[in-house]
Protein backbone atom coordinates (compact mmCIF):
# COMPACT_ATOMS: atom_id res chain seq x y z
CA UNK A 1 0.00 0.00 0.00
CA UNK A 2 1.28 3.06 -0.84
CA UNK A 3 0.19 6.18 1.62
CA UNK A 4 0.96 9.50 0.41
CA UNK A 5 0.47 12.78 2.68
CA UNK A 6 -0.40 15.77 2.94
CA UNK A 7 2.94 17.71 2.07
CA UNK A 8 3.64 15.23 -0.97
CA UNK A 9 0.65 16.26 -2.45
CA UNK A 10 0.73 19.79 -1.98
CA UNK A 11 4.63 19.37 -3.34
CA UNK A 12 3.63 17.19 -6.48
CA UNK A 13 0.28 19.92 -7.82
CA UNK A 14 2.25 22.69 -6.76
CA UNK A 15 3.03 24.69 -10.51
CA UNK A 16 1.03 22.23 -11.82
CA UNK A 17 -2.29 24.22 -12.70
CA UNK A 18 -2.24 23.71 -16.45
CA UNK A 19 -2.10 19.66 -16.01
CA UNK A 20 -4.94 19.85 -13.49
CA UNK A 21 -7.39 22.43 -15.57
CA UNK A 22 -6.75 19.39 -18.58
CA UNK A 23 -7.21 16.39 -16.04
CA UNK A 24 -10.67 17.47 -14.93
CA UNK A 25 -11.81 18.98 -18.62
CA UNK A 26 -10.61 15.60 -19.59
CA UNK A 27 -12.71 13.97 -17.02
CA UNK A 28 -15.38 15.95 -17.88
CA UNK A 29 -15.25 14.92 -20.91
CA UNK A 30 -14.76 11.06 -20.33
CA UNK A 31 -18.03 11.60 -18.12
CA UNK A 32 -20.69 13.01 -20.91
CA UNK A 33 -18.83 9.82 -23.15
CA UNK A 34 -20.43 7.63 -20.48
CA UNK A 35 -16.79 6.49 -20.22
CA UNK A 36 -16.94 6.93 -16.40
CA UNK A 37 -19.18 5.03 -13.36
CA UNK A 38 -20.46 7.36 -10.77
CA UNK A 39 -23.00 6.08 -8.27
CA UNK A 40 -24.99 8.67 -6.26
CA UNK A 41 -22.79 9.86 -3.15
CA UNK A 42 -23.54 8.90 0.53
CA UNK A 43 -24.01 11.06 3.36
CA UNK A 44 -23.15 10.36 6.73
CA UNK A 45 -25.02 12.92 8.81
CA UNK A 46 -25.37 13.36 12.79
CA UNK A 47 -28.83 14.28 14.58
CA UNK A 48 -27.15 16.34 16.91
CA UNK A 49 -24.88 17.88 14.84
CA UNK A 50 -26.65 19.14 11.93
CA UNK A 51 -24.15 20.86 10.47
CA UNK A 52 -21.96 18.22 10.14
CA UNK A 53 -21.55 15.69 7.38
CA UNK A 54 -19.24 13.32 6.14
CA UNK A 55 -19.55 12.31 2.47
CA UNK A 56 -18.35 9.26 -0.26
CA UNK A 57 -17.59 9.61 -3.11
CA UNK A 58 -16.93 5.81 -4.86
CA UNK A 59 -16.14 6.62 -8.91
CA UNK A 60 -14.53 4.98 -12.15
CA UNK A 61 -12.80 7.15 -14.90
CA UNK A 62 -11.56 5.50 -17.93
CA UNK A 63 -8.08 6.04 -19.52
CA UNK A 64 -6.40 4.87 -22.80
CA UNK A 65 -3.27 4.06 -20.79
CA UNK A 66 -2.28 1.07 -18.55
CA UNK A 67 -0.97 0.64 -15.24
CA UNK A 68 -0.50 3.13 -12.62
CA UNK A 69 -0.05 6.06 -15.19
CA UNK A 70 -1.38 9.48 -15.80
CA UNK A 71 -3.74 8.17 -18.94
CA UNK A 72 -4.60 5.20 -17.29
CA UNK A 73 -8.22 3.78 -15.93
CA UNK A 74 -8.97 4.47 -12.28
CA UNK A 75 -11.31 3.38 -9.76
CA UNK A 76 -11.60 4.56 -6.06
CA UNK A 77 -13.41 6.30 -3.51
CA UNK A 78 -13.12 9.51 -1.81
CA UNK A 79 -14.22 10.26 2.53
CA UNK A 80 -14.35 13.52 2.97
CA UNK A 81 -15.40 15.34 6.19
CA UNK A 82 -17.18 19.05 6.35
CA UNK A 83 -17.21 19.93 10.01
CA UNK A 84 -17.90 23.86 9.92
CA UNK A 85 -16.74 24.34 13.69
CA UNK A 86 -13.52 23.66 13.25
CA UNK A 87 -12.58 26.68 11.99
CA UNK A 88 -12.95 28.20 15.42
CA UNK A 89 -10.46 25.88 17.09
CA UNK A 90 -8.55 26.66 14.17
CA UNK A 91 -8.50 23.37 12.11
CA UNK A 92 -9.39 23.16 8.15
CA UNK A 93 -13.23 22.66 7.71
CA UNK A 94 -12.63 19.47 5.77
CA UNK A 95 -10.77 16.48 5.51
CA UNK A 96 -10.38 13.64 3.28
CA UNK A 97 -8.58 10.44 2.46
CA UNK A 98 -8.62 8.82 -1.06
CA UNK A 99 -8.08 5.17 -1.83
CA UNK A 100 -7.09 3.91 -5.05
CA UNK A 101 -8.26 0.46 -6.29
CA UNK A 102 -6.54 -2.31 -8.58
CA UNK A 103 -8.91 -2.66 -11.31
CA UNK A 104 -7.39 -6.13 -11.73
CA UNK A 105 -7.93 -7.59 -7.80
CA UNK A 106 -9.53 -5.02 -6.48
CA UNK A 107 -7.17 -4.35 -3.81
CA UNK A 108 -6.33 -1.11 -2.41
CA UNK A 109 -3.11 -0.02 -3.82
CA UNK A 110 -3.15 4.07 -2.36
CA UNK A 111 -4.24 5.77 0.31
CA UNK A 112 -3.79 9.27 -0.48
CA UNK A 113 -4.50 12.16 1.87
CA UNK A 114 -7.16 13.99 0.58
CA UNK A 115 -8.32 17.66 1.30
CA UNK A 116 -5.76 19.27 -1.45
CA UNK A 117 -7.23 17.09 -3.82
CA UNK A 118 -10.38 17.70 -3.18
CA UNK A 119 -9.81 21.89 -3.22
CA UNK A 120 -7.91 21.73 -5.93
CA UNK A 121 -10.43 20.01 -8.36
CA UNK A 122 -13.28 21.98 -6.45
CA UNK A 123 -11.54 25.19 -8.02
CA UNK A 124 -9.86 23.85 -10.91
CA UNK A 125 -13.57 22.57 -12.19
CA UNK A 126 -15.19 26.17 -11.34
CA UNK A 127 -12.30 27.87 -13.32
CA UNK A 128 -12.81 25.80 -16.31
CA UNK A 129 -16.23 26.42 -16.49
CA UNK A 130 -16.13 30.17 -16.07
CA UNK A 131 -13.48 29.95 -19.21
CA UNK A 132 -16.65 28.83 -21.22
CA UNK A 133 -19.46 30.55 -20.11
CA UNK A 134 -17.72 33.59 -20.03
CA UNK A 135 -18.23 35.65 -23.40
CA UNK A 136 -15.36 35.21 -24.94
CA UNK A 137 -13.81 33.86 -21.83
CA UNK A 138 -12.83 36.56 -20.13
CA UNK A 139 -13.45 39.14 -17.35
CA UNK A 140 -11.63 41.63 -15.71
CA UNK A 141 -12.91 41.55 -12.41
CA UNK A 142 -14.41 38.52 -10.00
CA UNK A 143 -16.59 38.90 -7.14
CA UNK A 144 -15.76 36.01 -3.89
CA UNK A 145 -18.17 35.24 -1.09
CA UNK A 146 -16.98 32.84 1.11
CA UNK A 147 -13.49 33.13 1.98
CA UNK A 148 -12.04 29.58 3.19
CA UNK A 149 -9.84 27.04 1.21
CA UNK A 150 -12.29 26.34 -2.22
CA UNK A 151 -12.63 30.15 -2.89
CA UNK A 152 -8.61 30.57 -2.64
CA UNK A 153 -8.21 27.37 -5.05
CA UNK A 154 -10.88 28.76 -7.48
CA UNK A 155 -9.45 32.65 -7.77
CA UNK A 156 -5.48 30.45 -7.98
CA UNK A 157 -7.06 28.79 -11.04
CA UNK A 158 -8.92 31.38 -12.44
CA UNK A 159 -5.88 33.26 -12.54
CA UNK A 160 -4.41 30.89 -14.80
CA UNK A 161 -7.82 29.78 -16.97
CA UNK A 162 -9.20 33.45 -17.36
CA UNK A 163 -6.14 35.10 -18.41
CA UNK A 164 -7.92 38.51 -18.35
CA UNK A 165 -8.59 39.21 -14.62
CA UNK A 166 -6.97 42.01 -13.24
CA UNK A 167 -8.63 42.30 -9.70
CA UNK A 168 -10.69 40.70 -7.14
CA UNK A 169 -13.49 42.18 -4.92
CA UNK A 170 -13.86 39.81 -1.53
CA UNK A 171 -16.61 40.00 0.98
CA UNK A 172 -16.83 37.09 3.99
CA UNK A 173 -18.67 37.35 7.66
CA UNK A 174 -15.55 37.01 9.47
CA UNK A 175 -13.49 40.78 8.44
CA UNK A 176 -10.41 38.80 10.36
CA UNK A 177 -10.79 35.68 7.63
CA UNK A 178 -11.56 38.57 4.74
CA UNK A 179 -7.86 39.95 5.69
CA UNK A 180 -5.85 36.61 5.91
CA UNK A 181 -7.67 35.80 2.37
CA UNK A 182 -6.25 38.78 0.76
CA UNK A 183 -2.82 37.95 2.22
CA UNK A 184 -2.97 34.57 0.45
CA UNK A 185 -4.68 36.01 -2.58
CA UNK A 186 -1.57 37.95 -3.65
CA UNK A 187 0.64 34.51 -3.60
CA UNK A 188 -1.54 32.65 -4.89
CA UNK A 189 -3.01 35.22 -7.83
CA UNK A 190 0.04 37.29 -8.06
CA UNK A 191 -0.62 40.73 -9.85
CA UNK A 192 -3.99 40.87 -9.48
CA UNK A 193 -5.74 43.49 -7.62
CA UNK A 194 -7.63 42.51 -4.50
CA UNK A 195 -10.11 44.41 -2.10
CA UNK A 196 -12.20 43.65 0.59
CA UNK A 197 -15.44 44.33 0.74
CA UNK A 198 -18.15 45.68 3.43
CA UNK A 199 -20.83 43.88 2.25
CA UNK A 200 -22.25 40.89 -0.28
CA UNK A 201 -23.83 43.58 -2.52
CA UNK A 202 -20.65 44.82 -3.03
CA UNK A 203 -19.18 41.88 -4.24
CA UNK A 204 -22.11 40.46 -6.33
CA UNK A 205 -23.19 44.18 -7.87
CA UNK A 206 -21.45 44.63 -11.45
CA UNK A 207 -19.17 41.51 -11.52
CA UNK A 208 -18.88 39.99 -14.77
CA UNK A 209 -17.70 37.10 -12.73
CA UNK A 210 -18.95 35.46 -8.81
CA UNK A 211 -18.16 32.86 -7.24
CA UNK A 212 -20.13 32.12 -4.17
CA UNK A 213 -18.44 29.07 -1.63
CA UNK A 214 -19.98 29.46 1.99
CA UNK A 215 -21.29 27.10 4.10
CA UNK A 216 -24.71 27.80 3.91
CA UNK A 217 -26.85 24.94 4.72
CA UNK A 218 -29.95 26.93 3.21
CA UNK A 219 -30.72 28.89 0.45
CA UNK A 220 -30.14 33.10 1.40
CA UNK A 221 -29.36 34.83 -1.52
CA UNK A 222 -31.16 36.05 -5.13
CA UNK A 223 -29.40 37.17 -7.69
CA UNK A 224 -30.80 40.94 -8.58
CA UNK A 225 -27.75 42.65 -7.55
CA UNK A 226 -25.85 40.50 -10.77
CA UNK A 227 -26.12 42.36 -14.12
CA UNK A 228 -27.17 40.57 -16.86
CA UNK A 229 -24.66 37.91 -18.49
CA UNK A 230 -22.73 37.82 -15.15
CA UNK A 231 -21.37 34.11 -14.69
CA UNK A 232 -21.71 32.87 -11.16
CA UNK A 233 -20.00 29.65 -10.03
CA UNK A 234 -22.43 28.39 -7.35
CA UNK A 235 -19.68 26.20 -5.90
CA UNK A 236 -21.27 25.61 -2.07
CA UNK A 237 -24.52 24.95 -3.96
CA UNK A 238 -26.98 25.91 -1.12
CA UNK A 239 -26.72 29.94 -1.40
CA UNK A 240 -29.29 30.41 -4.09
CA UNK A 241 -33.15 30.52 -3.51
CA UNK A 242 -34.74 28.84 -6.08
CA UNK A 243 -36.85 31.30 -7.07
CA UNK A 244 -33.62 33.05 -8.80
CA UNK A 245 -32.40 29.67 -10.03
CA UNK A 246 -35.16 29.03 -11.91
CA UNK A 247 -35.29 32.78 -13.65
CA UNK A 248 -31.97 32.33 -15.12
CA UNK A 249 -29.81 29.78 -16.87
CA UNK A 250 -28.11 26.91 -15.08
CA UNK A 251 -25.46 24.85 -16.30
CA UNK A 252 -24.04 21.70 -13.75
CA UNK A 253 -22.18 18.76 -13.73
CA UNK A 254 -24.76 16.01 -13.81
CA UNK A 255 -27.76 17.32 -13.40
CA UNK A 256 -29.08 13.74 -11.79
CA UNK A 257 -26.27 14.15 -9.13
CA UNK A 258 -26.72 17.63 -8.26
CA UNK A 259 -30.24 17.53 -7.68
CA UNK A 260 -30.35 15.43 -4.45
CA UNK A 261 -29.45 16.41 -0.93
CA UNK A 262 -31.71 19.93 -0.27
CA UNK A 263 -29.12 21.48 -2.78
CA UNK A 264 -30.77 24.93 -4.54
CA UNK A 265 -31.41 23.02 -7.82
CA UNK A 266 -33.10 20.14 -5.51
CA UNK A 267 -35.43 22.88 -4.07
CA UNK A 268 -35.87 24.08 -7.47
CA UNK A 269 -37.36 20.91 -8.96
CA UNK A 270 -39.25 20.40 -6.21
CA UNK A 271 -40.70 23.67 -6.25
CA UNK A 272 -41.49 23.40 -10.31
CA UNK A 273 -41.75 19.59 -10.10
CA UNK A 274 -39.37 19.36 -13.54
CA UNK A 275 -35.59 19.61 -14.35
CA UNK A 276 -36.48 21.96 -17.57
CA UNK A 277 -34.79 24.40 -15.73
CA UNK A 278 -31.28 23.21 -15.93
CA UNK A 279 -30.00 24.18 -19.73
CA UNK A 280 -26.67 22.11 -20.17
CA UNK A 281 -23.88 20.05 -18.10
CA UNK A 282 -20.77 21.09 -18.65
CA UNK A 283 -19.02 17.73 -20.11
CA UNK A 284 -21.05 18.64 -23.59
CA UNK A 285 -20.28 22.15 -23.65
CA UNK A 286 -16.18 21.05 -23.29
CA UNK A 287 -17.04 18.59 -25.84
CA UNK A 288 -18.73 20.51 -28.23
CA UNK A 289 -21.46 18.50 -28.28
CA UNK A 290 -24.24 21.10 -26.79
CA UNK A 291 -24.97 24.36 -26.53
CA UNK A 292 -27.35 26.49 -25.21
CA UNK A 293 -29.31 29.74 -26.73
CA UNK A 294 -28.08 32.26 -23.82
CA UNK A 295 -30.70 35.48 -23.23
CA UNK A 296 -28.74 38.74 -22.54
CA UNK A 297 -31.39 39.19 -19.59
CA UNK A 298 -30.47 36.47 -17.73
CA UNK A 299 -27.45 35.20 -15.58
CA UNK A 300 -25.53 32.13 -15.98
CA UNK A 301 -25.22 30.25 -12.85
CA UNK A 302 -22.93 26.79 -12.95
CA UNK A 303 -23.36 24.79 -9.72
CA UNK A 304 -21.23 21.86 -9.74
CA UNK A 305 -22.29 18.94 -7.27
CA UNK A 306 -18.78 17.74 -7.21
CA UNK A 307 -17.85 14.15 -9.08
CA UNK A 308 -15.84 11.79 -7.70
CA UNK A 309 -14.25 11.10 -11.41
CA UNK A 310 -12.57 14.67 -10.34
CA UNK A 311 -10.83 13.62 -7.64
CA UNK A 312 -9.82 10.58 -9.05
CA UNK A 313 -8.07 12.61 -12.02
CA UNK A 314 -6.18 14.41 -9.68
CA UNK A 315 -5.46 11.61 -7.32
CA UNK A 316 -4.27 9.37 -10.59
CA UNK A 317 -2.41 12.08 -11.39
CA UNK A 318 -0.41 12.07 -7.46
CA UNK A 319 -0.13 8.89 -7.49
CA UNK A 320 1.77 8.21 -10.80
CA UNK A 321 3.81 11.10 -9.79
CA UNK A 322 4.38 9.78 -6.47
CA UNK A 323 5.46 6.20 -8.39
CA UNK A 324 7.94 8.06 -10.32
CA UNK A 325 9.46 9.88 -8.09
CA UNK A 326 9.88 7.78 -5.40
CA UNK A 327 7.74 9.74 -3.04
CA UNK A 328 5.14 8.50 -0.50
CA UNK A 329 5.86 5.82 2.06
CA UNK A 330 5.26 2.00 1.31
CA UNK A 331 3.11 -0.11 4.14
CA UNK A 332 4.13 -3.65 3.55
CA UNK A 333 1.99 -6.12 5.02
CA UNK A 334 -1.04 -3.78 4.92
CA UNK A 335 -2.91 -6.18 2.88
CA UNK A 336 -3.34 -10.02 3.67
CA UNK A 337 -1.03 -12.35 1.41
CA UNK A 338 -2.49 -15.49 -0.06
CA UNK A 339 -2.55 -18.89 1.96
Amino acid sequence: MLIIGHDEVRDILAHREKEVLEAVRAAYALHDEGRTALPHSVFLRFPEQPSDRIIGLPAFLDGDGEGDGEDAAVAGFKWVSSFPGNLAAGLPRASAAIVLNSLATGRPEALIEGSLISATRTGASAALAASVLLENGEAESVGLIGLGPINLQVLKYLSVAVPSLRSAVLYDLSPERAAAFAERAAEVAPGLSVTVADSAAEALAGRPLVSIATTAAKPHMDLRLCDPGTVVLHVSLRDIVPEAIVAHHNVVDDTDHVCREQTSLHLTEQLVGDRAFVDAEIGALVRGAAEFRRDPEKVIVFSPFGLGVLDLALARLVRSTAVRERRGLTAEGFLPTAE
